[in-house]
């Protein structure tokens, strides 16, 4: 038995000071290994066939000649795969029949799963994949998505479909100002730098999965669904994950490399090809937002609508809850909103980074603008005078609402008060120049998750949690955490994350990962703490303390929980060529405690970024006759990259949420909401021409320039 102290002495907060990354080092050597990097003895690989029509049946597969191929172990599809289990609800609700691969006849959009070939190597699995021939009874298909498409109905998300309250065409009528438009975002791809890889083993009747993902908990509980395991039985490790952006869930890949590893009683890996992914991975639905607001002539709302349609699958309804940002932005007397879906034969959308906020901000932040505009009212005076007291649909009153004090602070910095209001009166050669604003929110939320904090004899301290980082930073920031709770240096803990066999806890989503697990290790290393400081003695094993945060968070009293900032754009336009370049960025944030200053910077710079990506590159077309995407690939897909970033800065004011124990809000994907509008907005300033069409390509603004100079 051994005592040790955690230290009695004042010491410096290590939350709120900059620290690199505890497993930097490892992946800049390449020490920290990624899901399709670990080693296996005896691997077997697997290479997924997808289908080459948009809607249709399989009437049959010539696997002989291929079983006959070099290195070929084994084609499995619907003919051989076991039954899976699509007939529960899981973390995330009911899964989605992607996953479930295998199971009939049926295609339903190009890039259907419809075979698996497993092979002693990658190469011969490949070459035996793209062998295999497929017959088809191909069905017409439609993949043609409008506002006005006669299936589009209402669907609850992981919100209400439609919220309404007070009389909106009254409202609109007898409102001195009137703004009445529709904005449409595009079908939009994740792209994470590390593609989606799991290796599938069975290890003494045990189920392991080494995957890439962002909740081991949530794709174990997945697998022992869908196979109808004893959840006891199967455990899911990803301790590097690079990149996931809402895309790294429970995909066909595990599920296909755990029949292969079934059948073939071998460890398989599967790893998804950067063009498998477009048809695989999940993707931002396209949107048609309109949005109507009707005001009095100082600007104030007296009436808001929000109605918005995506795009989902017809296996799974997946809602882009794009309307949802308005019932927490800004209130009026009449205040309607609507998600609505239409159902074709496309790949289920999915989560991705700001899922909602960040198509819906833009619509509802360039209405603003264009109400800033006919009120003749600044941008920002108009969403001050604006500010709602509690939240318009809920009524719930604001865990802190500090939107406010973000457009001020941004506005100095920014230097808004010498902009000449006048839209295309500022010129440098060749380039119309003009600066835009807008403003973003995404919810604080937090979800139940245990932890488990170790004292060791030697002095040092394991926490170990089954968190996720995709390259967050979250790793370190728990560390921090762990030591502050245990008042020790960070380097006296370790921080053990990605591991089922470590207990449920949040997924790495919905910017409520960090958050809630900062939750489980701040009170199991509290508890640890004060049972040292008690004189407990530490077994050779170490002595070790279990949290869960289920019980404290269902006593948290009902509130509208949200990070806010203000974003701010300036551009530079050539007219006779269409080019838009953003000079400079600046946004401000009111997103909680910051836990590690050096990597929230880099989440807020991220998101900034892909919302100039968003407002100005990428753009996913499906063609018609395929059903599928035009240049599934990183050639074709068009992102931001350095040269289209000359100035960004991101800051954040001093914020809180006294409710939490670390006082953090999450900053995952705050960072991208209101970017896109910001930039959009700054575009009209500079030429006086509106574009609520992303992404604002040369050829739009060579259009909307021609048709200005013709009206």
């Amino acid at each position: 038995m051994t005592a040790v102290t955690t230290g009695t002495t004042a010491r410096t907060s290590s939350v709120g000071t900059g620290h690199t990354r505890v497993e930097g080092r490892d992946k800049v050597t390449g020490a920290a290994r990624y899901a399709a990097e670990v080693p296996f003895a005896d691997l077997a690989h697997g290479w997924l066939v997808l289908s080459t029509i948009a809607r249709g049946r399989i009437r049959a597969l010539d696997t002989d000649p291929v079983l006959a191929m070099p290195g070929v172990l084994a084609v499995l599809d619907h003919r051989n795969a076991p039954h899976l289990d699509t007939d529960y609800t899981g973390m995330l609700g009911k899964p989605d029949p992607t996953c479930a691969v295998f199971q009939h006849d049926r295609v339903p959009h190009l890039g259907w799963p419809v075979a698996l070939v497993v092979a002693e190597t990658s190469e011969q699995a490949r070459e035996a994949a793209e062998a295999l021939v497929v017959h088809y009874e191909q069905e017409p298909h439609d993949v043609e998505f409008t506002a006005d498409h006669p299936d589009a109905r209402p669907v609850d998300g992981h919100m209400p479909a439609v919220t309404e309250k007070g009389d909106l065409d009254a409202r609109l009528a007898s409102s001195a100002v009137v703004v009445d438009a529709e904005y449409t975002t595009p079908e939009e791809h994740h792209n994470p730098m590390e593609p989606h890889a799991a290796t599938a083993r069975w290890d003494d009747g045990r189920l392991e999965v080494i995957d890439s993902n962002q909740g081991v908990t949530w794709v174990a509980g997945e697998l022992a669904s869908l196979f109808s395991l004893d959840p006891a039985s199967v455990r899911v490790r990803s301790e590097h994950v690079g990149g996931g952006f809402g895309s790294k869930g429970v995909r066909a890949h595990q599920v296909a490399a755990v029949m292969a590893a079934t059948l073939l009683q071998r460890p398989v890996r599967v790893v998804l090809t950067r063009r498998q992914m477009f048809s695989l991975a999940g993707y931002r639905s396209p949107t048609t937002q309109r949005v109507r607001l009707g005001a009095d002539a100082d600007g104030r709302l007296r009436a808001l609508e929000h109605r918005s349609v995506s795009r989902t699958s017809t296996v799974h309804e997946f809602v882009e809850p794009s309307a949802g940002v308005a019932r927490v932005m800004y209130d009026a007397d009449a205040h309607h909103t609507a998600n609505h879906v239409v159902r074709l034969d496309v790949p289920t959308p999915t989560w991705m980074r700001a899922p909602g906020e960040a198509p819906g901000s833009f619509a509802l932040e360039a209405a603003l603008d264009e109400l800033a505009e006919k009120c003749g009212i600044d941008p920002i005076e108009l969403r001050l005078r604006n500010e709602p007291e509690t939240g318009p649909v809920s009524g719930l009153p604001f865990a802190g609402r500090n939107l406010a004090a973000c457009f001020r602070e941004g506005a100095r910095r920014f230097g808004w008060a010498d902009r000449d209001s006048r839209p295309g009166v500022r010129r440098e050669g060749r380039w119309l120049l003009g600066t835009g604003t807008a403003a973003a929110s995404f919810p604080a939320g937090a979800a139940p998750s245990t932890a488990t904090a170790t004292a060791h004899p030697d002095g040092t301290f394991t926490v170990r949690i089954s968190a996720a980082d995709i390259g967050t930073g979250a790793r370190t920031a728990l560390a921090l955490v762990a030591a502050d709770a245990l008042q020790v240096p960070p380097e006296r803990v370790r921080v053990r994350i990605g591991d089922s066999d470590f207990g449920p806890a949040m997924i790495a989503g919905g910017s409520m990962g960090t958050r809630s697990w900062s939750w489980a290790v701040k009170t199991a290393a509290g508890e640890l703490r004060e049972r040292l400081a008690l004189g407990a003695d530490i077994p050779a094993e170490g002595l070790t303390v279990r949290a869960d945060t289920t019980e404290a968070l269902g006593a948290l009293a009902p509130a509208e929980r949200h990070s806010f900032g203000a974003q701010f754009a300036e551009v530079a336009v050539d007219v006779t060529t269409g080019e838009v370049r953003v000079r400079r960025m600046l946004g401000i944030f009111a997103a909680g405690r910051i836990v590690n200053p050096l990597t929230a910077r880099n989440q807020f710079l991220g998101g900034m970024i892909w919302g100039i990506s968003m407002a100005l590159h990428e753009e996913a077309v499906r063609d018609r006759a395929s059903g599928g995407p035009v240049g599934a690939d990183l050639a074709g897909y068009h992102v931001a990259t350095h040269a289209d970033v000359p100035r960004i800065e991101a800051d954040w004011i001093d914020d809180t949420d006294p409710d939490d124990p670390v006082g953090i809000k999450g900053i995952g994907e705050i960072g991208v909401v209101g970017a896109a509008a910001a930039v959009a907005n700054a575009v009209w300033h500079a030429t006086g021409v509106r574009h609520r069409s992303l992404p604002i390509r040369p050829d739009r603004v060579l259009s909307a320039a021609a048709g200005a100079r013709d009206a």
